[in-house]
């Protein structure tokens, strides 16, 4: 069993092992702006206490072009119908990373 910030880190970074979701607002700007975002994403690593209190590197945010961005992981079953009972273990869990404007959370 891998620790969940390994499992989080590689996910985000590869987006491998989970589906990724954009929200409307996300999914409405221009495809170079979404390229721009989802790299940001992919290279966030500006985790403090403050956003990242349990060290499992599952949310962050940055601006981008004036606009504050979210991205946030979330633990579901292999279904993805229930949460996890153990993110910790990858053979039970599916991880979704759902990208957004700050104002859509």
């Amino acid at each position: 069993m891998t620790d969940i910030k390994t499992l989080n880190d590689n996910f985000r970074k590869t987006f491998i092992g989970g589906r990724v979701l954009l929200t409307a607002g996300i999914d409405s700007k221009p495809a170079d702006d979404i390229a721009n975002i989802m790299m940001l994403v992919q290279n966030f690593n500006n985790f403090m206490p403050d956003n990242d209190p349990y060290g499992e590197h599952d949310f962050g945010a940055f601006d981008y072009q004036g606009k504050k961005i979210f991205w946030k992981i979330d633990y579901y079953d292999l279904d993805y119908c229930f949460m996890s009972e153990n993110p910790a273990d990858p053979t039970i869990t599916n991880r979704v990373l759902i990208v957004m404007l700050e104002e859509e959370y």
